[in-house]
């Protein structure tokens, strides 16, 4: 297993090389131009034996996607902020059709104001199109999991669409070392893609047809049970991931939570700054600890749940604003998972890092100390941003 320094960008782009992707259909986009630059590179000169299709836009992308995978070619994308919100109304075709495209997505502040720089409200947007979304915090994690993400969304018991999540240009243009997989460990690894009902003019099908009221219903709840589902292979990929690498993969992960009476729950590249300030809190005889989502569709309902069951108060950052709600959107869906509990945590909810804008080791030392000061006072229904200039 070979140890390098890789962009992040690049990273993915050669973890799709070796997935022996078959179609690649991209437009380029701030941050994520880099990936689809690098295997644009790999395919003109022969490493890589897959159909590059240059569109004129995101939609376009996604729709030359759907085509690919309906006919069973492993099809791969990826794109940043304002070109997943263009490729918004094709998502959902692609998971009700259950075709499992795999797309990273170099998460991107939205307009307006005009930003590149990454914050976590393009996921946001597309939270309830239907596809598993699985997120990253380093270049060795976005490069584990795309590999990762094939194997989940091609299984006969799963085809759904993935994205995997890398926060913009703190992820996608950093340099990290990185172990690479030879070849021959992911062709170990990954089976060739068969999709069982890929359109074939000689056993024909319908896909995606049109559904009147009496039928809407049904196939809605269907797609739902089977995200829902998903989960136990997605566990599965992850244990035979971890069996091959030794890098072992959860959908809620904790740091340093024992003893601890107070947890901060982040999710994406910041977890690792956020990792730094807990060290630091610990040193000086504070009960924190830490917890990442991995998994943000299908919701992990049950790790949640289980992650906290001995903490006194979660305290929740979102990178991302949910315009006139009580919380900031994750804050939102931990609360509502945590509802059934007899015995619940408190939640404090903080938005911060919109826009690209740095989070500091000393500004989450602050958020966890003001997170605790707000749950003293009873102030548990105030959403916060913090670092916000006067």
């Amino acid at each position: 297993m070979q140890r390098i320094g890789m962009e992040g960008s690049l990273a993915i782009a050669e973890a799709a090389k070796l997935a022996n992707v078959d179609v690649i259909a991209a437009y380029p986009i701030t941050p994520q131009t880099h990936i689809v630059e690098r295997l644009a590179e790999l395919v003109a000169n022969g490493e890589l034996d897959a159909n590059y299709v240059p569109v004129e836009s995101e939609h376009s992308a996604m729709s030359a996607c759907l085509g690919a995978s309906a006919v069973g070619a492993r099809t791969f994308t990826a794109t940043a902020g304002q070109g997943l919100e263009l490729m918004h109304e094709v998502l959902y075709v692609a998971s009700s059709s259950r075709l499992p495209v795999v797309m990273t997505v170099a998460n991107r502040a939205l307009s307006g104001p005009l930003s590149v720089w990454g914050d976590h409200s393009d996921v946001m947007a597309t939270r309830d199109c239907g596809w598993i979304q699985i997120f990253a915090e380093s270049v060795q994690q976005v490069f584990d999991l795309l590999l990762c993400a094939f194997r989940i969304a091609e299984d006969p018991m799963v085809l759904f669409p993935t994205m995997v999540h890398l926060d913009g240009f703190h992820l996608s243009h950093m340099i990290e070392p990185l172990y690479l997989l030879e070849q021959e460990e992911v062709d170990k690894f990954l089976p060739q893609y068969h999709h069982p009902y890929a359109l074939d003019p000689d056993n024909p099908l319908t896909m995606g047809g049109f559904g009147p009221p009496f039928i809407y219903t049904e196939a809605k709840k269907a797609q739902d049970v089977a995200l829902r589902a998903s989960k136990k292979v997605i566990l599965q990929v992850w244990q035979k991931f971890g069996e091959l690498t030794g890098r072992h993969y959860s959908p809620v992960e904790g740091y340093k939570v024992e003893n601890a009476d107070v947890l901060l729950l982040t999710m994406g590249s910041f977890s690792e700054t956020a990792m730094m300030a807990i060290d630091e809190m610990q040193e000086k005889g504070q009960k924190v600890g830490l917890i990442r989502l991995r998994l943000w569709r299908p919701f992990p309902f049950d790790e949640l749940r289980k992650a906290v069951t001995r903490t006194q108060l979660l305290i929740v950052l979102d990178r991302a604003l949910s315009f006139g709600g009580p919380t900031g959107p994750v804050c939102s869906e931990v609360q509502a998972a945590l509802y059934p509990l007899r015995r619940k945590p408190e939640v404090v909810s903080f938005v911060g890092g919109l826009g690209g804008r740095d989070i500091s080791v000393a500004a989450f030392e602050d958020l966890i100390r003001r997170g605790m000061d707000k749950a003293s006072q009873g102030r548990l229904d105030e959403l916060e941003m913090i670092e916000v200039r006067e």
